[in-house]
């Protein structure tokens, strides 16, 4: 245990060494910030980075099979002994990713059952289709019956009218459902198509943040990655760590940033809830 935390927690140092050198020989170059989740299989291991800020504090950690193996906060490497500190801010950064997931599989699910009953409608608009032919033939025969039988022509030929007004309601309600399928069949595409999108934005959101990120350590706004502790970016002012930031820095990320900056952006965390990216439109 011990050497699998000194191992990750030398890489986090590697990690911020590295971007602080790669930053320095850009200098005056615009780059960009993100908070980043990434997931991925180590020695057949499920390996898990995580940077992101928390409760006005930077957190980067890495996990392994779900056991933290290094942890970092505001730059500073702690030590495994003093992890139960950081215990409730790790769990609730975790537990909002695991229920990012769970909604992009309900909104999946949804779709399925959209499309489901699109094919039942479909369905019951063929039944009804035929049912109709159905009583236009009893129409029909009624019809013959009263030529046969002139003594019940007339209430014969009474009875064939319902039946046909009877078809034509059957008819004019297949068309209805026909048409309700159809509805519903496009309904499902598009919850399909949107609930890819959410996924696609949802991505390139956390890629441009991670990416704005590295800007404000390029810039010298903040030290390193992890110092980044709260954000709030709209159309009037650029706010980092609860300082509001100079009209220059504000218009230089508003214009390489606008989906942030036309929105309402925030991101913070709190002790017990992973607020994480929100970014709302007007």
């Amino acid at each position: 245990m011990k050497t699998n935390y000194l191992r990750s927690a030398l890489l986090l140092i590697a990690a911020t060494a590295l971007t602080t050198a790669a930053n320095a020989q850009k200098a005056g170059k615009k780059t960009a910030f993100n908070s980043y989740n990434n997931y991925d299989t180590f020695d057949g291991k499920g390996r898990e980075r995580i940077q992101t800020n928390w409760n006005g504090k930077t957190y980067q950690m890495e996990l392994v099979n779900n056991k933290l193996m290094a942890l970092a906060v505001d730059g500073e490497i702690i030590p495994s002994t003093k992890w139960n500190e950081y215990s409730t801010a790790i769990a609730a950064i975790r537990e909002q990713i695991r229920k990012d997931r769970v909604q992009a599989k309900r909104d999946q699910a949804q779709a399925k059952r959209d499309q489901e009953q699109a094919g039942r409608d479909q369905q019951q608009a063929k039944r009804d289709q035929e049912q109709a032919a159905r009583d236009q033939q009893h129409a029909k025969v009624e019809q013959e019956q009263a030529e046969r039988d002139q003594v019940e022509a007339k209430r014969d030929q009474e009875q064939a009218a319902k039946d046909q007004q009877q078809a034509k309601r059957d008819q004019e309600q297949a068309g209805r459902d026909q048409e309700q399928a159809k509805r519903d069949q496009e309904q499902a595409s598009r919850d399909q198509i949107q609930a890819k999108r959410d996924q696609e934005q949802a991505a390139e959101d956390q890629r441009v943040l991670k990416q704005m990120i590295s800007d404000f350590v390029a810039d010298r706004i903040i030290l390193n990655e992890d110092a980044l502790h709260d954000l709030s970016f709209n159309g009037e002012e650029l706010i980092i760590n609860g300082k509001k930031q100079p009209d220059n820095v504000f218009k230089k990320y508003s214009e390489k940033y606008p989906r942030f900056a036309k929105g309402n952006t925030s991101y913070e965390n709190g002790k017990r809830q992973f607020n994480g990216l929100h970014i709302h439109r007007n």
